[in-house]
């Protein structure tokens, strides 16, 4: 966990005292599918898909905010198809799209600033856990979060 210097005056005799405290940044950014959030879980919901989730009633995941904009385009939604080969590139891609995307600075700032109070989830609805728009999502607001 990263710590801060904290000075402050000693009482009465001019020395300064060094202090740690931890960063404001306590919580983190998580993933989840959109179909495992419980009404009783605790963290600020993102829902990242482009595309609402089939069969999926609005009220099981309220209150949640949906970032369409920091999905991947339709094109390269299309091509990559959830096809486990293409990942590699599909992730190199759509970092691309999210670091020309003009609507991110602005959802990582957002992002940051939960993070102060509490986790921050990423929901998505692909099956697959480990190769999905999620996983690289959760990578870049990581980063841009921590060079802010």
């Amino acid at each position: 966990m990263n710590s801060q210097a904290v000075m402050s005056a000693g009482e009465g005799s001019g020395a300064k005292t060094v202090m740690s405290r931890p960063s404001v940044m306590n919580h983190e950014i998580r993933i989840m599918r959109v179909y495992e959030v419980t009404p009783e879980m605790e963290g600020y919901r993102i829902l990242v898909d482009r595309l609402w989730p089939r069969g999926l009633k609005k009220e099981r995941i309220t209150p949640f905010d949906w970032a369409q904009t920091a999905a991947p385009s339709k094109a390269l939604r299309k091509w990559f198809s959830h096809d486990p080969q293409r990942f590699a590139a599909f992730a190199e891609r759509y970092r691309e799209e999210l670091n020309f995307n003009r609507n991110m600075p602005e959802l990582a700032e957002k992002i940051k600033e939960i993070l102060a109070d509490q986790d921050v989830f990423l929901l998505y609805s692909a099956k697959n856990r480990e190769e999905n728009q999620a996983v690289i999502l959760k990578e870049w607001l990581e980063r841009m979060v921590r060079t802010k």
